[in-house]
């Protein structure tokens, strides 16, 4: 694929007049925002910061597209791009390689010019059983957010809207939603939505949210074993820090890379590999089943008709 020109699905959700997709689509925000006011606070008092903050994502995430798609369309939740298939596995492997190396490389960059350092630390202990419960946390975690963001609401937005129309929306509310973790910046934000974009093109990509999933995890999982923040989290799974030898308007600050130009330019370039990249795109169940359903209720129109 050489250009950014998706399909057009629209007519997958014509019989669905704006009321309809904004009673969907309002269910949808509703149940997130149930999930994370209830099942984060509740994870939170029992478990710890990092059990709330990763598991009561995917959990709210998780339902909030469970009860959406059986409400309305009785489906079942992998109709949203979670089949288990080995293109499913191809995608997320994907997205893991294309995610993990852009973090990768644009960590390494510096180090060869002589920007940034791997700095051995004083009196830190690692442990295996803690990385891999890290990797575990921030793949649940990544696995919750594009559910909520690249899941039911989203879809149905796609199919109603057109690619582009939701799409950009959603990216920048992905954003804003970042805005509050500790010490964000405005280009920590806009790097957020332009992340956002990636991860809404390769849902348009692939038809499924295995892409975006690998994406997100790669690009979450690589940041921390490098030393530096993520989103503004210091997360000390290994016994080394990145420092840095450039402005925080390249390194980010304390916010961590994403925060800096460095993420902008290698975001925009993780992009246009996505462009170039060939993808075999997965069917869009809700889409299939809203085209069912518009071309059955034609039926019983025209059926009444004669």
């Amino acid at each position: 694929m050489d250009s950014f020109n998706l399909p057009d699905s629209r007519p997958a959700v014509r019989s669905l007049d704006k009321w309809g997709i904004l009673l969907r689509v309002g269910f949808f925000i509703f149940m997130v925002l149930v999930g994370v006011e209830i099942i984060t606070p509740l994870l939170l008092w029992v478990f710890g910061l990092l059990v709330a903050g990763t598991v009561g994502l995917c959990i709210s995430g998780l339902l909030a597209n469970l009860f959406t798609l059986r409400i309305f369309d009785r489906r079942p939740v992998t109709d949203i791009g979670l089949q288990a298939n080995p293109v499913s596995a191809r995608n997320f492997f994907t997205g893991l390689v294309y995610g993990g190396g852009a973090a990768a490389l644009m960590l390494i960059a510096p180090i060869l010019g002589g920007a940034g350092h791997l700095v051995l630390k004083q009196h830190s202990d690692f442990q295996w059983i803690s990385l891999l419960f890290y990797l575990t946390a921030i793949l649940v975690a990544a696995a919750g957010e594009e559910m909520m963001f690249r899941g039911y609401g989203f879809q149905i937005l796609v199919e109603k809207l057109g690619p582009y129309a939701a799409m950009l929306p959603v990216a920048v509310l992905f954003g804003l939603v970042h805005g509050s973790n500790p010490h964000v910046t405005w280009l920590a934000v806009f790097n957020t939505m332009l992340w956002g974009v990636i991860l809404g093109y390769a849902f348009l990509r692939s038809r499924d949210l295995w892409l975006p999933i690998g994406l997100h995890f790669g690009w979450n999982a690589v940041l921390p074993l490098f030393g530096v923040n993520l989103s503004g989290l210091t997360i000390d799974v290994t016994r080394y820090e990145y420092r840095w030898d450039v402005l925080p308007l390249w390194s980010g600050g304390d916010y961590g890379p994403e925060g800096g130009l460095l993420t902008t330019i290698f975001a925009i370039a993780l992009l246009f590999a996505l462009v170039r990249t060939p993808i075999k795109p997965q069917t869009a169940q809700i889409a299939v089943s809203l085209n069912e359903a518009s071309l059955s209720a034609e039926d019983a129109a025209l059926s009444q008709e004669e």
